[in-house]
């Protein structure tokens, strides 16, 4: 007995130290604790037991017997802790209180060991009974080993005390000899017990350890998820230069598959990961975010940066973040590129620059266009004047006259003033036009053959018409003056050299994915096929900054008083006035191409006429209208042929012009032709001659731009007095809104007056008939 009580302190000593070892490593445990406390009763249970012959009864029987019921209760409610189940503190206190009384009155007050053995007995039946159910309620489907074996050993210790109860006294063995073999049993079975208690917490740990791996590796999807589902590209790369993991938009920005990005993939330094800074221009290497990272240890902050993509010149931007992402000791473990492409942002930054230059550019056209309709009024009437004059002078004269060179002189100079004019005006878009339905591979065979007498014999001038082309509706006039401004272009880029000059017309289709996008959606909105003319030449080519400019008025590469700066503007005004678009390619010393792309005209269409005629019927003469540049042009030398002379009562004209000059050199224009006239500077006059005498004559001609009234103002006037006068107006510049608007006023045409003044005789001719 005295081994078995020396063995029982020493493994509960141990038991207790191991639960309690337990408790302070694994707090969030619940039983070791309990079961600490259970073995330190048992110590003091077989304490008591030991010096039963030493100590007083109440001490060794009362409070050891006490201790030894205690003990499976404690063990009882540890278990129920361990399994998360409620512990009914109160009545087991109250209990434990009322099996110490019960020892304690059966030693001292009444000396009944019977009493004592059977409420031992009793409460370690019990204790068993209800952890046997508490077992059996914490694991009804037997999924637990260790719940199961420890609810096997219950109940063999239940049996097993049933059995040492029910047979000593069937037996009449001694009550020392069965007591030993009773404690060595539940020595053993605690033994066992110790270790399956052990094996549940082992159990809960792993489940807690799954629980936390579970949690874990859901924390970690969802974080993948959220990054893989960011807008912006994420990747991590180790620090030898390789990728570590990488989201979706990073996949897309950099045109991998989603099955691709191999993990040994170089950080983007070498070939084909080459990093072009804002400009455009390559990165250098420790200019890079991912090196900057690396040789600082710093993060990296808003940096754009574009990526080559494919083999074409597609290039992505995007605003590129990186930082350090270290491990535990300090070092460099990951380095993190952050990407939010901005790829459309520079698509529309890009736009907008260009469409900054078209509104400058359109503000020095818009500029340019009203400084030559404030010019070409006052300009016109100089040259008209000058011509007019040099027209009479020349008649006066004779044919030997020394005097007529000089005249032809100043003819000419005039004349070259007045083809600047016209190419001021259509420029600024107020020359005007008329647009009919036109072939434009017959307009380039005529023009390439005007210009091949005015071409070097070592440049050759070629030209292409695709049989098929459509037409378009155009002024061939201006059309042609935008072939012969483009070959005179590219002839003087060869710089006298041999060379070749190439034009090319063919049609395309609606569309089409090489129409530049305005014309695309003119031609999907007009349901119309385009057509392409393209002229190129093999000569110096152009830098980017020329380029640029190239269509800005009065710029021009050529030396001083070898071109005006306005050939190109020209082409550019007629071409958009036309609905069309103008590209450009060119490089230095290879060569310039310009293609321009108009609407086809709609099938059925026979004309669009924008004539400056003011009631003119289809396929009437533009009045007054400029001869083409190359035309020919009358002699000046030659006297001009006289107008038809006029009946033997000539008609009387009434013309008024603010401008006294011409005002002078019409009156003798038409009464050397034989005409009455009646001049005036001042519109309140004229107005006030017609009121007096309606029927006296038989055409007003009036200047347009006066101060105070203009020519429709006054046309008003005087048509609301003579109804039947012939009215007609002369202008330096003609809109479509001043041809309706003298329509509208009852004026019978519009004259153009930068052309020779003989050409009013001709409307006079036309116009004016005598009563």
């Amino acid at each position: 007995m005295p081994t078995l009580l020396a063995l029982r302190v020493g493994f509960h000593t141990l038991v207790a130290l191991a639960f309690f070892a337990q408790m302070r490593r694994y707090p969030t445990i619940g039983g070791p604790g309990w079961w600490a406390l259970s073995a330190l009763a048992a110590i003091v249970g077989s304490i008591g037991f030991w010096f039963r012959d030493s100590w007083p009864d109440a001490v060794t029987y009362g409070v050891g017997n006490a201790s030894l019921c205690i003990a499976p209760m404690l063990a009882w409610l540890g278990l129920r802790s361990h399994l998360h189940f409620s512990l009914p503190l109160r009545r087991a206190a109250l209990a434990a209180l009322a099996m110490l009384l019960i020892q304690v009155l059966s030693v001292s007050v009444w000396d009944l060991p019977l009493v004592r053995q059977g409420l031992f007995a009793l409460s370690v039946l019990v204790t068993m009974g209800l952890g046997y159910r508490d077992l059996t309620r914490a694991d009804p489907q037997r999924r637990v080993p260790e719940i199961q074996a420890l609810k096997l050993l219950t109940a063999v210790e239940f049996l097993a005390m049933v059995g040492f109860v029910a047979a000593a006294p069937v037996a009449g063995l001694p009550l020392p000899q069965v007591a030993a073999a009773t404690m060595f049993f539940f020595l053993l079975s605690g033994l066992l017990r110790v270790v399956l208690f052990g094996a549940l917490v082992t159990y809960q740990l792993r489940l807690e350890g799954d629980r936390a791996r579970q949690g874990l590796q859901i924390r970690e999807a969802d974080s993948r998820a959220l990054i893989d589902n960011l807008s912006a590209g994420v990747v991590v790369y180790r620090p030898n230069h390789t990728i570590s993991s990488i989201n979706s938009a990073a996949r897309r920005f950099f045109g991998w598959s989603e099955g691709g990005a191999n993990s040994a993939l170089p950080e983007p330094t070498g070939p084909g990961w080459q990093m072009l800074r804002e400009d455009g221009q390559p990165m250098r290497l420790h200019d890079m975010p991912f090196e900057r990272v690396l040789a600082t240890g710093l993060p990296v902050k808003n940096v754009v940066v574009g990526v080559p993509v494919g083999d074409g010149d597609d290039v992505r931007w995007a605003v590129c973040n990186a930082y350090p992402e270290n491990n535990a000791q300090g070092g460099l473990r990951h380095v993190v590129l952050t990407f939010i492409d901005i790829t459309s942002l520079k698509v529309a930054q890009s736009e907008q620059k260009a469409l900054q230059a078209q509104l400058s550019q359109s503000q020095k056209m818009e500029a340019l266009g009203t400084l030559a309709g404030g010019v070409a009024h006052d300009f016109n009437n100089i040259l008209a004047a000058i011509l007019g004059n040099a027209d009479l002078a020349r008649q006066d004269l004779s044919r030997e006259a020394p005097a007529r060179e000089s005249l032809h002189e100043i003819s000419t100079a005039a004349r070259r003033g007045r083809e600047l004019v016209r190419q001021i005006l259509a420029f600024s878009r107020q020359q005007p036009a008329e647009r009919t339905r036109v072939d434009v591979g017959a307009i380039l065979a005529e023009t390439c053959g005007l210009m091949r007498a005015a071409t070097p014999p070592q440049v050759q001038l070629l030209y292409d018409r695709h049989p098929e082309t459509p037409d378009i509706l155009a002024d061939a006039t201006q059309l042609g003056q935008v072939l012969i401004n483009l070959c005179t272009n590219a002839i003087h880029a060869l710089e006298g050299r041999s060379g070749r000059v190439e034009c090319h017309v063919d049609g395309l289709p609606g569309n089409d994915p090489r129409l530049p996008a305005d014309m695309a959606r003119a031609c999907a909105k007009g349901g119309v096929d385009a057509v392409r003319l393209r002229v190129s030449d093999n000569g110096c080519g152009m830098t980017e900054a020329v380029r640029s400019r190239i269509f800005e008025p009065f710029f021009t590469t050529r030396v001083v008083g070898r071109g005006t700066g306005l050939g190109l503007p020209v082409v550019l005004g007629i071409v958009q006035v036309h609905g069309g678009t103008i590209e450009v390619e060119s490089e230095p010393g290879q060569g310039t191409t310009f293609t321009l792309y108009f609407p086809a005209a709609p099938k059925g269409a026979a004309w669009s006429s924008h004539g400056s005629g003011v009631g003119q019927t289809s396929g009437d003469p533009v009045t007054m209208a400029p001869r083409p540049p190359d035309g020919p042009e009358t002699d000046p030398m030659e006297s001009p042929p006289m107008a038809e002379a006029p009946p033997a009562d000539p008609p009387h004209i009434l013309y008024l012009d603010d401008d006294d000059t011409l005002v002078f050199l019409v009156r003798r224009l038409l009464e050397r032709r034989g005409y009455r006239v009646t001049a005036f500077t001042d519109q309140q006059q004229a107005i006030k001659a017609v009121s007096e005498a309606p029927q006296q004559y038989h055409l007003l001609l009036t200047d347009y731009n006066m101060p105070g009234m203009s020519g429709l103002d006054v046309a008003r006037a005087v048509l609301a007095i003579a109804p039947e006068l012939p009215v007609a107006v002369a202008s330096g510049y003609i809109t479509d809104e001043l041809q309706t608007e003298a329509r509208a006023a009852g004026v019978r045409e519009v004259v153009f007056k930068t052309d020779a003044v003989e050409a009013f005789c001709e409307v006079v001719a036309r116009l004016a008939r005598p009563a």
